[in-house]
């Protein structure tokens, strides 16, 4: 049987090396927080997020083929006029998407 010392010091060992590599990540951004540049990117980032799914969503998609770029161009058109509306990334990721998914499927029928 195993000595009840042994596991009780590595139990602790176990939760010290957790509760360090959990703490870290807050511990590092501490004095990043003032940072000019951090500020600029977390102004820049929902933009560009936006750009990355929208090139990702056509990046198959034939501009010549009215069911291929119907629905794209519909829910791009969705997407882009819901979020200049109400300014939420949220909203027009999700009914962008939809939009996305009932026209394909409407069209697929």
């Amino acid at each position: 049987m195993t000595d009840p010392w042994y596991v009780l010091s590595a139990v602790l060992v176990s939760a010290a090396v957790t509760w360090t590599l959990r703490a870290a990540p807050f511990a590092m951004l501490a004095p990043l927080r003032h940072s000019a540049l951090l500020a600029y990117i977390g102004d820049r980032m929902p933009v560009g997020v936006m750009v990355i799914l929208a090139a990702y969503t056509l990046r198959e998609t034939d501009p010549v083929a009215l069911a291929s770029a119907g629905p794209a161009a519909l829910a791009l058109a969705i997407t882009i006029g819901l979020h200049l509306w109400r300014g939420s990334m949220t909203l027009s990721i999700f009914a962008g998407t939809a939009a996305y998914v009932l026209i394909t499927s409407v069209i697929a029928a």
